[in-house]
């Protein structure tokens, strides 16, 4: 019961956070003006705008993680209510889980506000079939920026926001490179080749969330990857938050 009353007041914060209005508005206008280059695009133009439309949703995800995520238990420690909290019986884990929970929360609320806009774009285009595939890719994107909520949560309880935002856009773009790190593995001198094998087997897979190019060419993905996703990206996010409850408990505010 408590980590659902912290996630829904992180939840509630987030949402009235003016970065996150700004940029639900932005990639609004982001999907509206691409319109304008569509008669460029030579017949292209639908799949432009899902290629277009699905990047902004998770690129803006990805900003939101770095510019308020990654501040969010620095600012309970700053403001020192992380005292009066703590100081009542609620365990630092279950704090943790409640700040993952919002903020994911209020992540997949613009992912869908977002997806929504862009469906409904679609549908004035009269590519309205294609709604289905953009909705499953927004689902793998929404997935994609729970994994790194997660991670954000975890530098942020060890670190500073700067320092954890750096930590978090490290991730995210070593996840996104996964399958060239193990590829270049084999082309690097040891021990190098081994330590970067290792790096890529230890960091999220990110490429699992990515349908874009499916989604693009109104291509929907398959049940089993749909699974196979929302099972990876729970197990993933339970391991980060069981590594950033550990550290959590160990750290002084003093």
């Amino acid at each position: 019961m408590i980590p659902l009353v912290i996630a829904h007041n992180t939840w509630r914060e987030v949402v009235r956070d003016r970065v996150m209005l700004g940029m639900t508005v932005a990639g609004m206008v982001v999907m509206l003006a691409v319109q304008a280059l569509t008669p460029l695009a030579l017949g292209e133009g639908g799949r432009i705008t899902i290629d277009l439309g699905l990047s902004t949703i998770s690129v803006l995800g990805l900003l939101a993680i770095l510019l308020v995520g990654t501040s969010l238990v620095a600012k309970e420690i700053e403001r020192r209510t992380i005292f009066n909290l703590l100081s009542r019986p609620i365990a630092r884990p279950l704090y943790l889980l409640g700040k993952w929970a919002g903020l994911t929360a209020s992540l997949w609320t613009v992912a869908a506000a977002l997806g929504a806009v862009l469906c409904v774009v679609l549908a004035v285009r009269g590519s309205g079939a294609s709604w289905w595939p953009v909705a499953q890719a927004v689902y793998l994107a929404s997935l994609e920026l729970a994994v790194l909520t997660a991670v954000a949560v975890l530098c942020s309880a060890l670190s500073t926001p700067v320092l954890s935002a750096l930590y978090t856009l490290g991730f995210y773009c070593v996840g996104q490179w996964s399958y060239d790190l193990r590829a270049f593995a084999a082309q690097f001198p040891q021990p190098l080749g081994s330590v970067v094998r290792a790096i890529s087997a230890v960091v999220p897979n990110l490429p699992v969330f990515n349908m874009r190019s499916l989604a693009a060419v109104g291509e929907p993905t398959s049940a089993f990857h749909l699974m196979l996703a929302t099972g990876y990206a729970a197990l993933v996010s339970a391991c980060v938050l069981a590594l950033a409850s550990a550290a959590f408990e160990s750290r002084d505010f003093k």
